[in-house]
């Protein structure tokens, strides 16, 4: 990880080598936390905008809010400083991590009494799964139960799932993992959504096992705008593998193209037409090319 300048934290900025923590705070404990991944990019006129800021901001407080979690800094607060951390930090393009967690003060698993720190920090951050096709193995294990918590969240005890997901992956020598759901089909990958194409339609995971992807949004919002049929169902394994073309979204990964699916090769192996379409799209929107998704566009 490439370092910056200054981290904000509970109201003020510090350096980046000070942005410490007590080894006893509550959420490295019992993963009691809530965090957003934002990215920024410098557009195509040379200035640097922060990727739905809003949208993010949002869903920070509705995890915030499934942790019980009482802030004292409101939305347009918090939206504010992640803009000054940016622009203080002289970063043209990268990478957003807000994070709120139960700090120093109680232990045990009621949270409530411990500290609650608020802290954003950015750093230049490429590609996270690289710029080209991946490969992709199905997990021996499932994305948590949508009953077990609340799943629509970005807590960061979840992520232990994720993890063992991405590690039983990579060892065995693929890029990345994919999960199925409690009933077998599939739900999406650690840290992406997933989307195929077949007959030229984009077909993707319904909402109940997932996590409502930002990015996810997006791709919904360009495939309408550019006639592409968007089909949102069940869907097993044997269709996923079937399909013509598949790609990942997320806010780290943007839009990654999928090439193989355990020992499956997806399609012919190659980026398809509509995944090329929508990925080119997606890029050019993130960079202030296309008007009619400025408002995506928070500049700094």
């Amino acid at each position: 990880m490439e370092k910056v300048d200054l981290i904000w934290m509970n109201g003020k900025f510090i350096p980046w080598n000070e942005a410490k923590i007590h080894v006893l705070s509550h959420s490295l404990h019992y993963g009691s936390g809530v965090f957003e991944g934002i990215r920024f990019y410098e557009t195509h006129d040379g200035r640097t905008a922060v990727f739905r800021l809003n949208e993010h901001v949002d869903r920070l407080f509705f995890s915030a809010k499934a942790m019980q979690m009482d802030i004292s800094y409101s939305k347009q607060e918090i939206s504010e400083v992640i803009l000054e951390t940016v622009r203080k930090n002289n970063v043209k393009s990268g990478y957003i991590r807000p994070i709120i967690f139960y700090g120093y003060g109680k232990m045990g698993l009621n949270p409530i009494g411990a500290d609650l720190d608020v802290c954003i920090a950015v750093w230049p951050w490429g590609s996270y799964l690289g710029e080209e096709m991946i490969t992709v193995k199905t997990s021996s294990i499932i994305r948590i139960h949508p009953k077990s918590s609340e799943t629509k969240a970005k807590i960061t005890g979840h992520y232990t799932n994720s993890i063992q997901a991405n590690q039983e992956a990579v060892n065995a020598g693929f890029n990345e993992a994919l999960l199925l759901d409690f009933e077998g089909n599939v739900a999406e990958g650690p840290g992406e959504n997933i989307f195929m194409v077949k007959n030229g339609s984009l077909i993707t995971p319904k909402e109940g096992n997932i996590l409502i992807g930002v990015t996810r949004d997006c791709i919904f919002k360009i495939a309408k705008d550019n006639s592409i049929e968007v089909i949102e169902k069940t869907l097993s394994l044997d269709e996923l593998k079937a399909a013509d073309e598949a790609f990942f979204t997320g806010t780290a990964a943007e839009v990654t193209p999928i090439k193989q699916i355990d020992e499956t090769i997806v399609g012919n192996g190659q980026t398809g037409q509509v995944t090329n379409k929508l990925k080119t799209l997606f890029e050019e929107a993130i960079h202030g090319k296309i008007d009619e998704y400025s408002d995506w566009l928070t500049y700094v």
